[in-house]
């Protein structure tokens, strides 16, 4: 895509050549990069199989196994069961009859997975219908959803371009420009899908626009003055002949867009620069000045903006490779949060970052880099829910010590956790039961270690105390899932279940008053336990209740911050004894990580399923859950090993490959 001409820029008299200028490049180039991604992320339709490209015949033979299976188990158990409510006229959103109709596709997949989710807790079908499946019917259903994923073509699935978020924007201006990386944290807060934006509001399209402005004032002396390094740098001297400008302006674009788009920019993105650069010169700007002007076309270019934009590419095939060049940026900003280095950017070069054995040995070049520590802060963070806990309001009359330096104490520790996993090669359930944590000073006081460690620096730390270890006891996760002024144990029984464990859990039904809200005569005194056993002894909230509050509870010996108390609020004993949905008993969290540490298929293929998500930027569907199982053999075999699970996840045929739009 070109821009228009540039004299269309301008219009009128210009009282400040340089600032209208400016802001009139600016102002179109981020148009241009919201028109672009309108045009680009949202695909049409499903590509068709290869019939040059055979699925193995295992899959072949799993996709005819689930032909019969949803003939003969889920396509009567829908039609006897749920397509009264849920048929052409859905209740609560779930169109099962859809999804009969093309059981392998994208939304139908969504509706199966809400699907599961009901009849597995018993919400679904309701006692009061007329007929109620029988456990073996739920079971043969549940089962039968769970094929339904090799109906699904071979398929890549939608290819999601994204935008640089906060960190990585002041990342890059850094590792180019020499920037403070600071200036990110001035683009607003971000509403994020799977973990990644593929849009700009004409909020931060402005900003993007005075965050240029100011890279552009750091970088390019004003006239008259000495250049800056960084200007010496990118843009060289100035020629002796003013013929000569625009020859050595050109090179001069040429080396900027390489880095700043992450790729050896086109003859036409060139073009459009130079043009650019000559409207600046027209309106008498000197030289260095009309390279600061093609630098600032060039921050605020979609090139610039979004990490992997697709180019148009002239094939006959419906799904292509990365580019090396798509793939050396994917990697890098995933695993840094930060542009391709000069390696990566030299293998994306010679072309060889593909091949496998580069791929490989790159990734674990990555990964054994300091700045992998972004991981944790991009995917982590994203997948534990620890990303507002900085901001997260706390009654500080109740809890004064939770001040900021603790908070970021208290994320440190599941940071150094989550890198020591991956630095030692660990296995993946080992984020959930260890015998070491991480402590400063302040963190060792909530821990009741305040004699054994002390100073703001973290240390390394071995525990006696089973409670502790792993995420489950950690005073992030415990204080995220809390409330203002007490513990939830219904939120710290669902992110068990969702984040750590996989599972989906059904919304609760509409107009079930809050907890506060239960009218109850004679609740004063009550145990915390006792007064949700009242809550749950509703018919509506019963069903969850009993797969929640068991592992809530488990875990109601850590208060609203993470600390161990033997009373709660109202003085009474804490009881963190319960049973699990699937038979396993414990009396203190201790057992109850025990027990959850042994689902280790669960929590692997649940950490796997959320980083392939994470990696690729949408959520996982139809051919997807293929990719999972494949990965998850691998991953068996090895045990589970961290290190492993990425490896395979950024050298999978999701993260390689892209579907070409219809």
């Amino acid at each position: 895509m070109l821009l228009p001409h540039p004299n269309r820029f301008l219009s009128g008299h210009l009282k400040s050549r340089r600032t209208n200028v400016f802001r009139c490049v600016g102002v179109f180039m981020v148009g241009l990069a919201i028109g672009l991604v309108a045009l680009v992320t949202v695909p049409k339709g499903f590509a068709e199989e290869e019939p040059t490209q055979p699925e193995p015949t295992r899959e072949e033979t799993l996709r005819a196994e689930a032909k019969v299976i949803f003939k003969e188990t889920v396509q009567p158990f829908v039609r006897k069961y749920c397509t009264d409510c849920h048929g052409s006229r859905p209740e609560g959103g779930i169109n099962l009859e859809s999804a009969l109709k093309d059981p392998g596709t994208t939304s139908a997949s969504l509706h199966w997975r809400q699907a599961v989710a009901n009849v597995r807790v018993h919400d679904m079908p309701p006692e009061d219908a007329g007929e109620v499946p029988t456990d073996e019917e739920r079971l043969e259903f549940l089962d039968g959803v769970g094929k339904l994923k090799y109906l699904a073509p071979m398929d890549p699935g939608q290819y999601v371009m994204r935008r640089l978020n906060r960190t990585e924007y002041g990342n890059t201006v850094h590792d180019l420009f020499g920037v403070d990386p600071s200036i990110g944290n001035r683009l607003p807060d971000e509403v994020e899908g799977e973990g990644f934006l593929n849009s700009i509001s004409p909020l931060q399209s402005e900003i993007f626009l005075e965050l240029a402005n100011e890279v552009v004032e750091q970088v390019v002396s004003p006239t008259g003055m000495l250049p800056t390094e960084v200007q010496k740098n990118l843009f060289r001297e100035t020629p002796a002949d003013p013929n000569e400008y625009r020859n050595t302006a050109r090179q001069v674009a040429r080396r900027l867009t390489r880095d700043a788009y992450r790729r050896p920019a086109s003859e036409s993105e060139l073009n459009v620069l130079m043009d650019i650069f000559v409207l600046a010169r027209d309106h008498e700007m000197d030289y260095q000045s009309a390279l600061g002007m093609v630098l600032k076309a060039v921050l605020v270019s979609p090139q610039f903006l979004f990490i992997t934009p697709v180019e148009h590419t002239v094939t006959e095939e419906s799904i292509v490779a990365l580019d090396d060049y798509q793939l050396a940026s994917r990697l890098s900003y995933l695993l840094w949060s930060s542009p391709p280095d000069p390696e990566l950017a030299s293998l994306a070069d010679q072309g060889r970052l593909h091949e496998p054995g580069v791929l490989g040995s790159q990734i674990e070049r990555l990964l054994e880099a300091p700045r992998s520590r972004a991981l944790f802060d991009g995917f982590g963070a994203h997948w534990l829910g620890l990303r507002g806990f900085a901001d997260q309001t706390f009654d500080l009359e109740v809890f004064p010590e939770l001040t900021p330096e603790l908070r970021e104490a208290m994320l440190d520790e599941v940071r150094l956790l989550f890198q020591s996993v991956i630095d030692e090669n660990g296995a993946i359930f080992q984020l959930i039961d260890t015998d070491y944590t991480y402590l400063n000073g302040p963190l060792a006081n909530l821990y009741g270690l305040e004699d054994h460690v002390q100073g703001r620096d973290m240390q390394r730390v071995q525990l006696e105390d089973r409670n502790r270890g792993g995420i489950l006891g950690m005073p992030a996760t415990l204080a995220t899932t809390s409330l203002p002024n007490r513990t939830s144990p219904v939120r710290r029984g669902y992110w068990v279940l969702e984040r750590v464990l996989g599972e989906t859990v059904p919304p609760p039904p509409p107009n079930v008053p809050e907890l506060k809200e239960t009218e109850q005569k004679n609740i004063e005194g009550l145990t915390l336990r006792q007064r949700m056993e009242l809550h749950q002894s509703e018919p509506t909230c019963a069903n969850c209740h009993k797969l929640l509050d068991p592992i809530g509870f488990g875990l109601e010996s850590f208060d609203a911050i993470g600390r161990w108390r033997g009373v709660d609020d109202v003085g009474g004993k804490i009881d963190s004894a319960g049973q699990l949905s699937t038979g396993e008993t414990f009396s203190n969290p201790a057992e109850l990580k025990t027990i959850l540490a042994l689902r280790k298929d669960a929590i692997a293929r649940n950490l796997t399923e959320r980083f392939m998500a994470y990696a690729i930027g949408r959520p996982l569907e139809g051919y997807d859950e293929v990719v999972i199982d494949q990965l998850m053999t691998t991953l068996t075999e090895d045990g589970y090993r961290m290190r492993t699970m990425i490896k395979e996840v950024l050298s999978s045929y999701l993260f390689t490959h892209r579907k070409i739009k219809g």
